[in-house]
């Protein structure tokens, strides 16, 4: 600890505050990330790491906690920036009828129990009613971050329990709006509760109306105005005056900087800048939300956990369980099957982000006892690190209690199995989406029979229905490709571009059927080589066929012969896209973080005293470090795939391909004197 005393006899100041942040919140997701645990739980976990009642590096919290709050902000931006009237109207029966329950219905739950504790166990904890209806906003909300995320990796998104968990979420964003406005107000005094609740939802109302009515005139025309500029240094600027402006103008009259924003959001959403300010606004809403995650961590006392260890463990079993009957019973009166029903509770019985605003500004405003939160924010917080690993097993934990779903797997199994069973030497077509119907139908035409495999049910039944011949059924899973026929197809394509479940389709299809041609489709070239070495027989990317197809067709427009035309993509494929893999980068493109790069081309001008003059290509061994030289440019003239022999001279310029550091390393021992 006494590496820590030096922190404690002096304030920190802005600077030190923003690197000590800085290095503990990359050091936290880093080793988050590393378990496959999202970043949240690793800037809640450094939060606790430093705050004043761990190693105490941060004593004063509100030294953080302003800023912090700019998370939220563009937080409930982003989501008035997804907010959508036709969504809502077509997720309707979902959203305000098991998502508008399930929140009500944990909001008065938590109000009885803080009658009870009120009225029999105050010396425990005290809680009043508008307590106990902040404590209840709070723990009916489920993690929206984290629960997508999961649901996005595992192909879920479109899967019937995953349409419901997704209007549940929505319903829970949305329902944060009139919670932020109505905690501040139940912190008046009785007498004055009513007065100030219908005056803080008047206001509420009356801004909302005059910025959605006049706003939306006003923002489409001045953001043209500032985009007519064609600067994107002076878009990103006018999109923080905007947002973090009306969060102001909302906070001036009274009310939250999160409904600001929320609005701010839901004006720029109607727009036709509205993507583009989603990518502009991503990186500021994902830092400061975590410093926001940082200062929850922070507030909680873990001595005081230790001390009530028992009521942490109560505090989050019993909400948990109570979330879990709740939405189980719900989602069974709203017709989904027991299974179903299941895997959407699991995921949604836990606590999300947005339980954290609620409950630090309950907090702020001394509405909830010192105890009493740190016992619920540590079972808030255990039970967000159990989500992953409730996802992760909802279909064991499914098929374990609920007999008809092991019944429901098997009639799905048994379907495929029917629609494959007459059928030998056909095409098994993973995900029946644009790609997959159109491929189907050029096998139509040939008279080849296929069987299509696809996991949203709307599709599969409508299809079906017009007597395709596609079942629902996860190709990513043996036995769904074992039921498709792979030991007998004569070949399986992959017709959705996602690396990670192609990746898992190629294992088990080479398990079942080792000689199975397998065409996979992928985005671009990033994961060409990884598909390749996989087993794939054929790598199809998008990028390079709309390319080929946009140069043949401007080719014989031109007066290329046809011939010619279709020799030149033949080639190009036979090379599997060898020619069109790299490209020259601009100022404008930014390299993602991605565990590999993309590759591109790079050109080394030659200069007098360079270790490359005088010697030879093979000499160099470039394709050691990664790189490929593709031409050789020398007097004007560009010489193609020139030979190890060829001897570089002083004037010459280098074409290169490879991943960047490859780049880096190849310039180097090019031009190094």
């Amino acid at each position: 600890m006494l590496w820590s005393g030096a922190f404690h006899n002096k304030m920190l100041s802005a600077l030190e505050l923003t690197l000590l942040l800085l290095a503990a919140s990359v050091l936290g997701v880093v080793a988050f990330r590393l378990a496959n645990l999202p970043p949240m739980l690793g800037y809640l976990a450094v939060g606790i790491l430093i705050g004043p009642h761990a190693l105490g590096v941060v004593r004063d919290v509100e030294q953080t906690r302003y800023l912090a709050e700019f998370g939220v902000v563009f937080l409930m931006f982003s989501i008035g920036l997804e907010f959508s009237l036709p969504r809502l109207r077509a997720m309707r029966r979902i959203v305000f009828g098991l998502g508008l329950t399930q929140v009500a219905a944990t909001i008065v739950a938590v109000m009885a129990v803080g009658f009870v504790f009120h009225r029999f166990f105050a010396h425990v904890f005290d809680i009043n009613l508008a307590g106990a209806f902040a404590l209840g906003g709070a723990m009916a909300m489920s993690s929206t971050a984290i629960v997508m995320k999961l649901l996005a990796e595992r192909l879920e998104l479109e899967t019937d329990h995953g349409r419901r968990i997704v209007g549940v979420l929505l319903f829970q964003d949305l329902a944060v709006v009139p919670l932020l406005v109505i905690v501040p107000a139940l912190a008046q005094q009785p007498e004055n509760l009513a007065p100030a609740l219908g005056f803080a939802l008047v206001k509420a109302a009356a801004l909302l109306a005059v910025l959605l009515v006049g706003g939306q005139w006003v923002i489409r025309r001045w953001f043209h105005v500032v985009a007519k500029r064609r600067s994107h240094e002076l878009f990103t600027l006018n999109l923080l005056l905007v947002t973090l402006g009306l969060a102001w103008l909302t906070e001036l009259a009274g009310l939250s900087l999160a409904l600001g924003a929320f609005v701010a959001g839901m004006l720029i959403a109607e727009t036709e800048y509205r993507h583009q300010v989603e990518e502009d606004i991503k990186p500021f809403r994902d830092v400061l939300l975590g410093l926001f995650f940082v200062t929850i961590g922070m507030l909680l006392n873990v001595g005081v956990v230790v001390g009530q260890f028992g009521w942490v463990l109560l505090a989050l079993l019993v909400p948990t369980s109570f979330k879990f009957a709740l939405i189980v019973g719900l989602a069974r009166a709203f017709g989904a099957a027991a299974g179903t029903a299941i895997r959407t509770a699991l995921p949604l019985a836990t606590a999300g982000e947005f339980g954290f605003v609620l409950l630090n500004q309950a907090g702020g405003l001394q509405l909830l006892p010192a105890d009493l939160m740190q016992v619920v924010l540590a079972a808030m917080l255990l039970s967000m690190l159990a989500t992953p690993f409730l996802m992760q097993y909802s279909g064991r934990v499914a098929m374990r209690f609920v007999a008809s779903e092991w019944m429901q797997r098997a009639l799905e199994l048994h379907q495929i199995a029917t629609r494959s069973m007459a059928t030998e030497r056909h095409v098994v077509i993973c995900g029946f989406g644009r790609t997959g119907q159109h491929l189907a139908k050029m096998l139509d035409q040939e008279n080849i029979a296929y069987v299509a495999l696809d996991l949203d049910p709307d599709r599969v039944r409508e299809a079906a229905a017009a007597g395709e011949s596609v079942v629902y059924g996860d190709a990513a899973r043996r036995e769904t490709l074992v039921a498709a026929g792979v030991a007998r197809a004569a070949a399986l394509v992959v017709t959705y571009a996602d690396t990670n479940s192609a990746l898992k389709v190629i294992h088990f299809a080479h398990e079942v059927n080792p000689r199975l041609p397998i065409i996979v489709r992928t985005a671009d070239d990033a994961d060409l080589d990884k598909l390749q070495a996989a087993g794939a027989t054929e790598v199809v990317p998008e990028i390079f066929e709309g390319s080929l197809m946009l140069g043949s067709h401007a080719l014989v427009l031109l007066g290329v012969p046809l011939q010619r035309v279709v020799k030149r993509v033949r080639e190009a494929r036979d090379s599997r896209y060898r020619l069109l893999r790299g490209y020259f980068h601009g100022a404008d493109e930014r390299e993602e973080f991605e565990e590999e790069a993309h590759e591109r081309l790079h050109s080394v001008p030659i200069e007098a005293g360079a270790a490359a003059v005088g010697r030879a290509l093979g000499e160099l061994k470039l394709a050691e470090v990664g790189a490929e030289v593709t031409a050789i440019r020398r007097r004007g003239i560009r010489g193609e795939d020139p030979a190890p022999e060829m001897v570089l001279r002083d004037g010459d310029v280098v074409v290169l391909r490879g991943v960047p550091e490859a780049l880096e390393l190849a310039e180097e021992r090019l031009l190094q004197k």
